[in-house]
């Protein structure tokens, strides 16, 4: 289990926690004495139905959204928008010179 310096341990906190992740332990040194331990947490311990899926599945039971299938329409990449003619600097100088 290795120890770190606070100081050393915020200068590399994603370094010790990619050690965290992978299920390790660092203790946390304060003046070479230990004063925490970082270690990984159990699946068991994580908080029931907290989790982006459990609340998404929640709002759609209740109606509050609706969730997509996925991807885009197979009509929407093939579409050209819609070609105006005339200018439309043109039309707006038009209307103010007719008042409208």
């Amino acid at each position: 289990m290795p120890n770190a310096k606070i100081a050393e341990l915020k200068n590399n906190l994603s370094r010790y926690l990619d050690h965290v992740k992978a299920g390790g332990s660092i203790t946390v040194l304060e003046r070479e004495r230990p004063i925490a331990r970082i270690v990984p947490l159990s699946k068991s311990k994580a908080p029931r139905g907290h989790g982006d899926d459990a609340r998404l599945a929640r709002l759609e039971r209740r109606g509050v959204i609706r969730r997509g299938t996925g991807g885009r329409p197979d009509w929407f990449g093939r579409r050209r928008p819609a070609r105006l003619r005339g200018s439309v600097l043109e039309d707006v100088l038009t209307e103010r010179r007719r008042g409208w």
